[in-house]
């Protein structure tokens, strides 16, 4: 079968087709990560049972294994995926125990936890009479086939350790490592109970406990630095708000083991404060000591990178956390305009420009093309909000070098969509419309596959018989990627927009009087005037950190339940969540680097 999803508005195109079947499916899976060997393919039919699985390490300390049962992703298992676990976990202890691990490792005792450490691995049935258990009727209850999946599972993986030795030792090696490390991280625990550091009744010094003892009523913050931390234990309402300051960017625990884990004092001071307990032996969501835990950083890029490193633990090591509604991400503000105690805080950009144009419609009339009536108030917003969109949209892609005269021909010319990419008449005009106006263009290229036309606009100079005589780099590709970028499409959107009121020249005066006029005779003049107008009078101050804020206004803003807003993080698709996470955090760097390029010019927050 073969999916094929377009988009016509901006020519993006997927097409969903694997050959392979499972093995493509792993390799799928595995692809953001290194794989320590090629898939293992094993199929088999036994009592009418149809049974395909598809097997690939890699060098991570996770396990992905899903199951199918007649095409049914099982989520909840079943007896399927029982027979595979204990298949592979005696296949591998068998291997291992023929003399094929050397002397120094023999003692090792290997679990199923360690022999799935690092697997991605796909367990697909097919049964004639399906049994579904479970309220989602997502766990195959088919108790015959445990034994025909474990029978042939065993038998075909062993004959495979036998002929490929070199795979074998590495998946061998792999859980003797996991083995090892689960016996560091006991002892590491066992060490920790004994210093009173981890899962003790002794909290952290630094830890500002609260006082209500019902966990649904109690609140943690987890804050970034002392500085923060202390004015958060300041500001607070100590009867059922605990502070716990952290030092620096906490441990990625994306690329660590359980007993690496273990040893980070910031990352044991979170399980002791939270009281679940750590690892799969002790950890247990019902003993939570908070049902809101609240991660408050700064508004920066180091903010961001710590509020990240939070996330990948709660969702590696605590995802019951997140699946019941407990963690939250706090929303400081930004800005603080006003004067004296009438200032008001606003959350971000956004808010902030929608604040000065709200002020500068109350102050001034505005006259367009000559009239002797100003615009109405709702028009008025609405013109500036719009003018507002625009510009900020335009000074971005100014960031980005892109040349702003060149998209406003573009614009003008109609460029929208896939649909004036696929007419080779449209290109043709705009490219003639382009060498008149002085740019370079290069010759149209035809895209079989997305069906349009692209042509590069370059750097360059034309002699007199249009000839190109030089050709320094490419400074605009006309094409899929042009129409994709979000601020290109802004732009567009918010140019028609301003269109019915974009009517120099602009006379602008303060409300109610006929004095002090001031005539802008351009748009772009016009706007940057009134909104400079806008923050006459008034002072602004834009936090960086909330080390900025004293407690008290770190309390109005962020931490009182009848003011402050905070986000609830949610998991709306789990391998989503899953895959970015691995793309963001793991060990590879190519596809991270190539996620980064790919997505550079969409960046809209980023500290300049």
């Amino acid at each position: 079968m073969r999916i094929l999803i377009e988009d016509e508005r901006t020519a993006e195109k997927d097409e969903f087709r694997y050959e392979g079947g499972l093995v493509s499916f792993v390799e799928y899976l595995n692809r953001n990560l290194s794989a320590l060997h090629d898939p293992i393919l094993i199929e088999g039919e036994k009592s009418d049972v149809q049974v395909e699985v598809a097997i690939q390490y890699n060098d991570t300390f996770k396990e992905k294994l899903y199951s199918f049962a007649n095409n049914i992703n099982t989520i909840e298992g079943g007896f399927h995926l029982s027979g595979f676990k204990g298949a592979l976990t005696r296949s591998l202890n068998t291997y291992a125990s023929s003399g094929n691990l050397p002397k120094n490792k023999q003692s090792v005792k290997i679990s199923g936890d360690d022999v799935r450490e690092g697997l991605t691995a796909i367990v697909s049935v097919k049964v004639m009479d399906p049994q579904f258990e479970g309220q989602t009727k997502t766990k195959l209850g088919n108790s015959e086939v445990k034994g025909i999946v474990e029978s042939l599972v065993n038998e075909k993986l062993s004959f495979f350790l036998e002929e490929n030795p070199s795979v074998a030792k590495k998946i061998l090696m792999k859980a003797v490592d996991a083995a090892r490390a689960r016996d560091a991280a006991k002892r590491a625990r066992e060490l920790a109970r004994k210093k009173g550091t981890l899962m003790d009744s002794t909290l952290p010094g630094k830890l500002a406990e609260c006082q209500f003892a019902d966990p649904k009523e109690r609140e943690l913050f987890l804050v970034e630095g002392d500085s923060a931390g202390g004015s958060a234990k300041q500001g607070r309402d100590r009867r059922f708000q605990a502070i716990l300051p952290l030092k620096g960017k906490i441990l990625n625990v994306e690329k660590a083991r359980f007993d690496k884990i273990l040893r980070s004092d910031e990352i044991k001071n979170i399980f002791t404060v939270l009281g679940t307990g750590a690892g799969k032996e002790e950890y247990d969501i019902d003993r939570i000591r908070y049902h809101k835990v609240v991660i408050m950083t700064d508004a920066d890029v180091d903010g961001s990178h710590i509020r990240t490193l939070l996330l990948t633990f709660f969702y590696r090591q605590m995802p019951d956390l997140i699946t019941r509604g407990y963690l939250y991400i706090a929303q400081p503000p930004l800005f603080r305009v006003g004067k004296g105690k009438s200032g008001i805080y606003l959350k971000d950009e956004a808010e902030y420009r929608d604040y000065l144009v709200r002020r500068v419609c109350e102050q001034k009339d505005v006259y367009i093309c000559g009239s002797d009536t100003p615009l109405g108030d709702d028009q008025l917003y609405t013109f500036l909000k719009d003018l507002s969109d625009y510009y900020n949209a335009v000074d971005r892609l100014e960031r980005k070098e892109y040349d702003i005269n060149l998209l406003i021909m573009l614009i003008r010319a109609d460029l929208r969509d896939k649909f004036f990419l696929q007419s080779r008449d449209n290109m043709a005009s705009l490219k003639n419309l382009l060498d008149q106006a002085g740019y370079v263009t290069g010759e149209m290229e035809y895209s079989s596959e997305l069906d349009i036309y692209e042509m590069d606009v370059m750097e360059g100079q034309r002699s007199e018989n249009a000839a190109l005589t030089s050709m320094d780099k490419v400074i605009l590709r006309v094409g899929k990627s042009l129409i994709s970028t979000s601020d290109y499409k802004i732009m567009l959107r918010n140019f028609d927009k301003i269109q019915e009121m974009n009517l120099p020249p602009f006379k602008v005066l303060p409300t109610g009087t006929t004095e002090k006029e001031v005539l802008c005779e351009d748009t772009s003049t016009f706007f940057h005037y009134i909104m400079g107008e806008a923050k006459k009078g008034i002072s602004i101050q834009r936090y960086k950190g909330l080390g900025e804020m004293n407690p008290d206004q770190l309390w109005e803003t962020t931490m009182d339940p009848e003011k402050r807003v905070m986000l609830q993080v949610q998991i709306e698709d789990a391998e989503k969540a899953d895959d970015i996470f691995t793309l963001l955090m793991g060990e590879e760097v190519e596809p991270r680097r190539n996620f980064i390029q790919t997505n550079a010019l969409e960046v809209s927050s980023l500290d300049y």
